[in-house]
């Protein structure tokens, strides 16, 4: 069985240091959103509609995408580095 991938950022860093990305479909420029799930991941989510030409035709597509940060779900709350908690002696 594959290890488990551990966030190396926390919850809180993620929060306030992650900006919006920048995703390109077909040439057309749509923005992520930085986003926390309510699944208890994070990542970015984006929410749009492009034109992609069929035969001529401009046909318009609705995109959905969610961009998860691999191990989030389990990242600590704190600005300490990795997971855990901090209750000592118990």
């Amino acid at each position: 069985m594959a290890a488990k991938t551990t966030c190396p950022v926390t919850r809180t860093q993620f929060t306030e240091k992650a900006e919006p990305l920048k995703v390109v479909i077909n040439g057309q420029e749509l923005l992520a959103e930085v986003k926390e799930f309510s699944t208890g991941s994070f990542g970015w989510y984006l929410n749009g509609k492009i034109l992609v030409p069929i035969d001529g035709k401009n046909v318009s597509v609705q995109v959905g995408m969610n961009l998860t940060v691999v191990g989030s779900k389990e990242a600590a709350k704190g600005d300490g580095g990795g997971g855990g908690g901090d209750k000592a002696g118990e």
